[in-house]
């Protein structure tokens, strides 16, 4: 393999009709109607509903089909009409704890038959993680069987209206969606020829309890230990200021490794950056707190942040967020007013404890997850149960193990996968991604390299790619390059054999591209070869390898 060169993937061509994009659902042929319709009559499948619609984007015509999988398994297909679809399989993959189907338009215009499941539960009616309140089945479904059931139902639909198997299947999601990627890979390692997985929430259990750690060091005692201040003396915090003095500390030690000044950390593992050292002349004299300092507590939070959660006895629980990450841990775990003091991870994990984590579950939600004036009454029917009440060392006793083992995609042994099906494999993960932290996707990566392929890199790489994405943030976002077609690569290298040795990101402002950079395959990383200025240019990078702390 030649490393020293990069290929872009193109996206490979479709046989959707440019003409029928404007085609409105009432001008499609009776008999399409009737085909689509006709999938009600399924005798070995529960189909609620099929008929032709038309897609929210583009307005493209397709056959839209809903189904149920006991016990309450929601599941959609999104099937191109018969002479528009390209002949392959698209499992669309989930967000957050999902409870809906979620629709990729975008995908059936390029002729992919597309499904998506609800994972076992709607939204509407249980929201968050209250689905899994005292329900073992619900709790599995989300975990694995939903996704599986969702593929061989809805493949029995593609075969059923096009007359044909798909010639290839494959799986694209990121966050949740990552983790399911994972799932299949090692639970169903027959479901898909290709699968692509961003920002994988595959230690799941283990990055909720260290959200639930982090949160609580930023609101306990008055949000003492906060990285946000109360300029007003209102008992709320207000202002930011602690987090751009330390957002610019970072960049003012760690920006310009890469060779430009930027903004952004292409390599935060050669970050030398010592929250003891670079913010030793922005302690708070007498430790007293304010608006340009740091106390103590502050300063041991901040090593906290990058450490990563630990028990009582000092014992790693999940790894710590890369220097460059700074400023989102304002919007996802520091109370403060430009998120109504109800910080984003929050919202995510919240209940996740309550109804996710141990096998018996210790009681519901308050009715506001941020209010430490409720107090939880445990006899109560149901009995009560808050996120500030978790000891962390619960993680390490063993108490999540049950569950861990349903909903945790960490096997690192792909060979049925990866050699036995000679499934295609991309990882990818953003270095600033705050939400799911980078570190367990890259070292999943050379598990997975050394369970599979003895430790062999090279022949990892025939099978399976890992991009990691300088300045991204949770699947998308960041002030760098984070944008560029997920599927298209994958598809290239399954039906072409032409792997990704790079992908090209582009970085957008007001829907105008102004940055593309080559993103290359892990150990590889980007490399400025100048000129001076021409950073946003990605002929000017070349790949270097991955340089540690």
């Amino acid at each position: 393999m030649n490393r020293t060169r990069f290929s872009v993937p193109v996206l490979v061509a479709t046989l959707v009709l440019a003409t029928l994009s404007s085609a409105s659902a009432q001008n499609v042929r009776s008999e399409e109607r009737a085909a689509c319709g006709s999938l009600t009559g399924m005798a070995n499948l529960t189909i609620t509903s099929a008929a032709v619609v038309e897609a929210s984007q583009g307005g493209l015509p397709y056959c839209y089909v809903r189904g149920i999988l006991p016990p309450a398994i929601g599941f959609h297909v999104q099937l191109p009409l018969r002479d528009q679809w390209n002949g392959r399989f698209l499992q669309w993959g989930d967000g957050g704890k999902d409870g809906d189907l979620d629709f990729a338009d975008h995908r059936v215009a390029e002729g992919y038959a597309v499904a998506n499941t609800n994972m076992g539960h709607d939204s509407g009616a249980e929201p968050g993680s209250s689905f899994a309140f005292d329900n073992r089945q619900a709790e599995i479904d989300f975990g694995y069987r939903a996704v599986h059931l969702t593929v061989v139902a809805a493949k029995e639909v593609v075969d059923t209206y096009y007359g044909q198997a798909p010639e290839y299947s494959y799986f694209e999601g990121c966050s949740t969606g990552g983790r399911q990627g994972l799932m299949e890979a090692q639970r169903y390692p027959y479901d898909f020829d290709g699968i692509v997985a961003g920002a994988p929430a595959h230690h799941y259990q283990e990055l909720n309890a260290a959200r639930t750690w982090l949160l609580q060091k930023m609101y306990m005692d008055d949000f003492a230990g906060s990285l946000s201040f109360d300029t007003d003396g209102d008992g709320l915090p207000d202002s930011a200021r602690k987090l751009e003095i330390l957002a610019e500390a970072v960049l003012r030690q760690c920006d310009t490794i890469d060779g430009i000044h930027d903004g952004v950390i292409d390599n935060p593992l050669a970050c030398d950056f010592d929250p003891d050292r670079d913010l030793a002349q922005r302690m708070c004299r007498d430790d007293a707190n304010g608006n340009e300092c740091f106390t103590k507590l502050q300063l041991q939070h901040v090593k906290d942040f990058y450490s990563g959660a630990y028990d009582s006895f000092g014992r790693s629980v999940y790894p710590g967020h890369t220097p460059g990450s700074e400023e989102q841990w304002l919007r996802l775990y520091v109370p403060h007013e430009g998120n109504q003091y109800t910080a984003g991870a929050l919202g995510v994990t919240g209940d996740h404890l309550n109804y996710l984590f141990y096998e018996t579950d210790p009681g519901v939600t308050l009715p506001t997850l941020s209010d430490f004036s409720l107090t939880p009454d445990p006899e109560r029917l149901p009995p009560e149960w808050a996120w500030w009440q978790f000891d962390i060392d619960d993680v390490t006793r063993g108490m999540g193990d049950l569950m861990m083992g349903i909903t945790d995609a960490t096997d690192p042994d792909l060979t049925r996968f990866l050699v036995s099906n000679g499934g295609k494999l991309i990882l990818y993960h953003g270095w600033s991604d705050s939400l799911i932290v980078p570190g367990k996707t890259i070292d999943y990566y050379e598990r997975m390299t050394e369970a599979t392929f003895a430790g062999d890199l090279e022949e990892a790489r025939d099978h399976s790619r890992l991009f990691m994405i300088p300045g991204m943030g949770h699947c998308r976002g960041g002030p760098a390059p984070d944008s560029w077609d997920k599927l298209a690569p994958l598809v290239e290298w399954v039906e072409r054999g032409v792997a990704p040795d790079a992908v090209i990101a582009t970085h957008s402002t007001d829907g105008i591209v102004d940055n593309a950079r080559p993103i290359f395959a892990y150990p590889d990383q980007a490399g400025y070869s100048g000129p001076a200025g021409g950073q946003n240019d990605p002929e000017n990078w070349v790949p270097e390898n991955f340089s540690p702390r």
